[in-house]
């Protein structure tokens, strides 16, 4: 079969940084399914893991998370799936990416796709939808209020995959004032059209906008990038006893210590630790997709895809992964097919 991938973590601008490759295709077993593999997105991880992570022993890695297709063949024990059926998923960092015309991938982090969307639409939502709706609902507990704070919650970097996600399901399942960062024009335009009710710049002093709106100190922050470089005003924003949460890995640590004297929680979110782990919850993740397919085919919450880079080769993720690293994305980048 047909795959994308890599012998040593390097620059996207080396010429081998990702390379077409030919693998034999893999036996579903136990609860695995087997995909053949119809859209993807690429996500930060992506380009983190192509970075920072060469294989062992000269082997290739093939990256890829998110995806949309259809069940070719299942494992033994598989019973949420049939072949035949559409489905999309945002796989697990620790087994063989989505880059390929066929993938393994377990039944219990897999979701029914969407029937209102295209398999290039729907690929662009399981990671960030899940990322999103793990961090909001089983971290952060946004439907259960912060004494004295303003029913609020700051979304920093709003324009991104995560962030574009999050304000929809916000808008959708909680009643939250949502403010939400951005620092251009078009990326402003983009959250405003997701739900945002308040837009700020970050690129400028973010805890002097928010108080200037005149609401309150929001009872939460959900920081999706650059935790670091915003950490000083996450705090001077959020109210006593709040509840902050993070995704990112933020250059040279993270000091949590300034956030005791208002008795923040911090939460750290990994949608991956689940799958990683076989947590006794793993299905959650199905239900959640599910969810999450239910909420767009209602019309409540819609796709985040915003280009299509051509069909799946070396040529056009070696573009999405640059275009990643730019931090000029605005929603999810797709790639359609082999």
């Amino acid at each position: 079969m047909r795959a994308i991938g890599y012998q040593k973590a390097q620059p996207i601008t080396a010429q081998d940084a990702l390379v077409d490759i030919d693998l034999p295709v893999p036996e579903a077993k136990g609860h695995d399914i087997l995909v053949e593999v119809k859209a993807v997105s690429v996500n930060p991880v992506d380009t983190k893991v192509r970075r920072g992570q060469t294989p062992e022993n000269g082997e290739y890695r093939v990256l890829g998370f998110d995806a949309a297709g259809i069940v070719k063949a299942v494992g033994e024990k598989v019973t949420l799936f049939k072949a035949g059926d559409a489905v999309f998923y945002a796989g697990a960092i620790n087994r063989p990416g989505s880059n390929s015309e066929f993938h393994l991938v377990d039944e219990r982090i897999v979701g029914a796709k969407p029937q209102t969307l295209s398999f290039e639409e729907a690929a662009a939502l399981p990671l960030t939808a899940i990322t999103a709706y793990e961090t909001l609902f089983d971290r952060l507990r946004v439907k259960d209020a912060v004494p004295g704070a303003a029913n609020a919650i700051l979304v920093i970097g709003g324009a991104g995959g995560v962030g574009s996600i999050a304000i929809q399901l916000l808008r959708a399942l909680t009643d939250l004032t949502v403010i939400a960062t951005a620092s251009r024009p078009e990326t402003m335009d983009w959250v405003k059209e997701l739900g945002a009710h308040h837009v700020v710049d970050h690129s400028k002093p973010i805890a002097q906008q928010v108080e200037a709106l005149g609401i309150g100190a929001p009872a939460f922050v959900f920081s999706t990038t650059h935790s670091d470089v915003h950490a000083a005003d996450s705090l001077a924003v959020i109210a006593p006893q709040g509840r902050y949460a993070l995704i990112d890995d933020p250059a040279g640590g993270f000091d949590v210590m300034p956030f005791k004297r208002k008795c923040i929680s911090i939460h750290w979110e990994m949608m991956f630790a689940r799958a990683v782990f076989q947590t006794v919850d793993m299905i959650e993740q199905h239900n959640l997709l599910n969810h999450v397919s239910e909420l767009v085919d209602a019309g409540t919450i819609k796709t985040t895809l915003t280009e299509v880079l051509g069909t799946i080769n070396a040529a056009n993720l070696i573009k999405a992964h640059a275009l990643i690293e730019s931090n000029k994305a605005k929603g999810k980048v797709v790639l359609s097919g082999f």
